[in-house]
């Protein structure tokens, strides 16, 4: 209801404001200001106010944008025309990768290794020790399978008759060592063997030793079911097991080492973290043992090298006189170099033959026949290598194809042999392929050293030349004498 409606007198309100109108020539009245708030005016300037800055902003953002299609732009050399450029999804990939590892891990400041002269590479440090949780890499060669997926024993495929192979069974990788009157092998894993083992007493006849695996287990940092290319350094008390596996925290292949009192094991790692893992370079793998004319114990290894550029290169170091520690700094003696070797080498073992250092190394994809075994004479342990032929000095040839993972086993009456894996020239690769172990007679003339044909001689235990003299156990028992396929004199 209305105040008039309801009887309430009304409060005087303020008079009408009079103004002469331009058209009539007569004073109008115009209606109170009821909301003075929001008068032209001031409603005017809010709307600039709120206005002037969002157009400014929207400018700058045209600009921007302007700026940012231009440099996405290039001119093509043929025509001059202007073109959009847009990144291949491997660059950016790659891109990414580098950016992520450089954000995580700092570049190294190592000096660049001396450009090497035809079929030589002058030795080189290694980078700074990896950061405690280095990054991953993201880029590397293609992994091997996983050893584990084919069950244990490995392949099924029975030796074709033609084989020149001493064990029927898949032995990827072999290591010899003699050691308790015995020969003892050891491979890359097979089926849920980590460390597969056999014992002969001939070099010629193997069985299955004790459970079949080495190696009690892997550490905390390590991931089951990549346990490749072990071998074994017979110290004064101990045996020292050396072998490479997956590093969880970065999906590297690394290098660990175990423990035994005995050459059958159980091998024991206790360690916290790797011994050697070159995550700049893409991991490291296969280590291989080497005792020098001093007594010195050294281990050899190959970085696994990326799809970024890193090639794939052959180390050594010294270790401490129980084998579990590296002593000093890393050299470089090789990388790759010969069409042969593309894309890869690996599989580093040295021996002393005649007094000199011998280096021998695998090369190309294992996984085909092309796989072989390169040679380099070298004027120390730590170098400089040099290599004595553009070519392998053992390649398939009848009995067996993509010969590798070899080592040096000295044999008394024998002369040095050289133990290796081969595919069966039928059957190369898996699933149906095996690499079956394999001893071939070695020849070694001054600077020219060549691989003879498939060794088929008697070994008799006590013809072993044994270079680590009697060993005890700590309850005093003997241990025996003992010498391997990667201890040389």
């Amino acid at each position: 209801m209305s105040r008039r409606a309801a009887g309430i007198p009304l409060e005087p309100g303020p008079a009408p404001e009079r103004r002469s109108s331009p058209i009539h020539g007569r004073s109008q009245r115009r209606a109170p200001d009821r909301h003075p708030r929001l008068r032209p005016g001031r409603v005017v300037a809010a709307w600039l106010a709120l206005v002037v800055p969002l157009a400014a902003g929207c400018a700058t953002t045209a600009v921007d944008d302007r700026a940012l299609e231009r440099s996405r732009l290039v001119a093509r050399p043929d025509t001059g025309q202007v073109q959009p450029h847009r990144p291949s999804p491997r660059a950016v990939e790659e891109a990414a990768a580098v950016a992520a590892v450089a954000r995580a891990d700092p570049p190294s400041t190592e000096p660049a290794p001396a450009p090497p002269a035809p079929g030589e590479v002058a030795a080189a440090p290694d980078p700074a020790p990896a950061p405690a949780s280095p990054p991953p890499v993201v880029n590397r060669p293609p992994e091997r399978p996983d050893r584990s997926a084919t069950g244990p024993g490995g392949t099924t495929e029975p030796q074709a008759a033609e084989s020149t192979a001493v064990h029927p069974a898949d032995f990827p990788d072999p290591f010899v060592l003699r050691a308790n009157g015995a020969w003892w092998a050891f491979s890359t894993q097979i089926g849920l063997a980590s460390v597969p083992m056999m014992r002969s007493t001939d070099l010629l006849r193997w069985e299955v030793a004790g459970d079949g695996d080495a190696l009690a287990g892997v550490p905390a940092w390590a991931d089951w079911g990549h346990s490749w290319a072990p071998s074994v350094l017979a110290r004064p008390s101990t045996f020292v097991l050396y072998y490479t596996t997956r590093h969880r925290a970065t999906g590297l292949q690394c290098i660990s080492r175990a423990v035994a009192l005995l050459p059958q094991g159980p091998y024991e790692d206790d360690s916290t973290g790797p011994l050697v893992c070159q995550t700049r370079r893409g991991g490291s793998i296969d280590p291989s043992p080497f005792v020098d004319a001093d007594g010195t114990p050294w281990l050899l290894w190959k970085s696994e090298g990326t799809l970024l550029g890193e090639p794939t290169r052959i180390w050594v170091q010294a270790l401490s006189d129980d084998g579990l520690r590296r002593v000093g700094n890393p050299v470089q003696l090789l990388e790759r170099a010969m069409p042969w070797e593309e894309p890869i080498i690996e599989g580093p073992s040295m021996a002393l033959i005649g007094g000199r250092h011998h280096l021998f190394y695998s090369g190309n994809r294992w996984e085909t026949a092309r796989y072989a075994v390169g040679h380099a004479l070298c004027e120390t342990v730590t170098g400089p290598c040099r290599r004595t032929s553009s070519g392998p000095v053992l390649h398939s040839r009848p009995g067996e194809a993509g010969p590798g993972g070899q080592e040096v086993l000295h044999v008394d009456g024998h002369g040095p042999l050289l133990v290796h894996h081969a595919w069966d020239p039928a059957a190369v690769g898996y699933p149906h392929g095996a690499r079956r172990l394999h001893l071939s007679e070695l020849h070694a003339d001054g600077d020219v050293v060549r691989a003879g044909g498939p060794w088929r001689g008697e070994a008799r235990a006590d013809l072993v030349a044994d270079v680590t003299g009697p060993r005890t156990r700590s309850d005093g028992g003997l241990f025996g004498r003992a010498g391997a396929a990667r201890t040389h004199n």
